[in-house]
């Protein structure tokens, strides 16, 4: 019978056998990706100590993304820019032989507001504006846009004002930050958006297919989770509508048609401010960084991936980084082992993603608590039985 380990002699490898690849994402609030890696190989070579092992950090353009790039030999450029609170923050993109990796949560994320904290109705992407224009200014011809973890519901608005877009209320003047403010929303100009825009490549990443808005609309979906009431949702997705509306009157008719495209709802509908304002494509997230990771030369010749995340759940199957992973190796012959905080999936569901086995903390050890506190320790420990398994 053909082993897994024989499936590696076959496909190559420097010393006759093919290497592990490790392409998992981050487990949220314990370990970063990069620290997944690295328990995931530590685990592995307890067992194998000579196991040839290459780890490719992956995300899906969420928070993680410009972590991921670096991981994979991009440049990591820091900038001052405005949070989504109006306060001044340092974030991060990355930059390689001018293509550079844009994350808006880096700017305008949940992890920049205070805990506890939520402004619904008045958090702003401007500072995201500010982000793309700091990769410009650094030579970026193609951006990938990484969005997710937003703070916001401002439909981009903010993004595009750092770049040049005016959006007045009926007395002329400048609408207030934020997603509630578009309700008084007169008139829009984007003409005098950054020139640079017109001759870059912008990529729209993102897992989230939504439109701006309506039932399944960024603010009816997304709001709750930023803080905002039923009465809040009900005034964004009005806002957002009007947005949508004063933007068909100075952008054209396809303005409105981008409101019901996929990717319009993505981070509190700056995914729709990137379509409209930004000539931005739109394609799944880890699509998009898988080609930017440089998947592909990483999988050639392994015997072996291993790919997770902190939850193994419906979410996963839907976009998220290990169900890409997994398509990709399937696609390639190569099996695929998961490893997780949390599973909630059956084998079946596994399975139809490309997944053979899961392997989740919670299964050595119950008390959640102590898996995300000793999330990295516990992880060896799965991967120890991922070897004995699969590769001794």
């Amino acid at each position: 019978m053909t082993t897994v380990h024989d499936r590696g002699r076959e496909a190559g490898g420097g010393d006759g056998r093919g290497h592990v690849l490790i392409a998992a994402d981050k487990f949220k609030g314990s370990l970063t990706a990069v620290e997944v890696a690295r328990r995931v190989t530590a685990g592995l070579r307890h067992v194998v100590p000579d196991l040839p092992v290459r780890a490719l950090p992956v995300a899906d353009g969420g928070d993680g993304t410009v972590d991921a790039a670096v991981a994979a030999g991009f440049e990591r450029r820091e900038v001052r820019v405005t949070g989504p609170l109006g306060n001044e923050v340092t974030a991060a993109y990355a930059l390689r032989e001018g293509t550079a990796v844009v994350e808006m949560a880096e700017a305008s994320g949940l992890q920049r507001l205070p805990d506890g904290v939520f402004a619904p109705l008045t958090a702003t992407t401007y500072g995201t504006g500010e982000l793309i224009r700091a990769a410009l200014d650094a030579g970026a011809r193609d951006i990938v846009f990484g969005v997710g973890g937003s703070a916001t519901t401002d439909g981009g608005a903010g993004m595009l004002a750092a770049l040049g877009g005016r959006f007045l209320d009926a007395a002329g003047q400048p609408v207030a930050p934020g997603g509630g403010p578009l309700r008084d929303l007169e008139s829009a100009d984007l003409s005098e958006l950054d020139p640079r825009l017109k001759d870059t490549g912008i990529v729209l990443a993102s897992d989230v297919d939504n439109p701006l808005t309506g039932p399944k609309g960024a603010p009816a979906v997304y709001g709750p989770q930023k803080g905002a009431s039923p009465e809040d949702v009900a005034a964004l997705d009005a806002a957002l509508a009007q947005f949508a509306r004063v933007l068909a009157r100075s952008a054209g008719p396809g303005a409105l048609e981008h409101a019901q495209a996929p990717g319009a709802g993505a981070a509190g509908g700056i995914g729709y401010g990137a379509l409209v304002g930004l000539g931005a494509s739109f394609r799944p997230g880890i699509e998009v960084m898988l080609d930017v990771l440089g998947f592909a030369p990483a999988l050639a010749g392994a015997q072996l991936v291993i790919t997770g995340e902190g939850s193994l759940d419906e979410q996963t199957l839907h976009g998220k980084a290990p169900a890409g992973v997994a398509a990709a190796a399937r696609a390639a012959g190569i099996e695929v082992i998961a490893v997780c905080g949390r599973l909630a999936l059956s084998p079946t569901a596994l399975g139809t993603a490309g997944i053979r086995r899961a392997y989740a903390l919670t299964d050595i050890e119950p008390d959640v608590r102590r898996c995300v506190a000793e999330a990295g320790p516990l992880l060896e420990r799965l991967a120890e039985g991922i070897a004995r398994d699969y590769l001794s």
